[in-house]
């Protein structure tokens, strides 16, 4: 019986940012583009969300995305596509 290659599973992506910046909305449509499944957390709504943002960041600003638990503040392309291995 022939294997199949097997797939790699994506860590899990989680990017905390608001409606209004540049930058968040610059960095989902990259995951988009790259077929990168995330979750998109509004810090503008959710304040609870906002202050796990900040606990695992240390900063205030977005967007803030953590990929398998690793932090990226800022959207810094060839850090996300080390961490994807893209």
């Amino acid at each position: 019986m022939a294997r199949r290659p097997e797939r790699k599973k994506q860590p899990r992506v989680i990017v905390f940012s608001t409606p209004t910046c540049k930058f968040c909305n610059a960095a989902k449509r990259y995951f988009r583009q790259k077929g990168v499944r995330f979750r998109d957390v509004d810090v503008s709504r959710d304040a609870a969300a906002a202050r796990d943002m900040q606990r695992r960041s240390g900063q205030m600003g977005v967007p803030v995305i953590d990929i398998g638990g690793r932090i990226i503040v800022g959207f810094d392309r060839p850090k996300i596509d080390q961490l994807l291995g893209l």
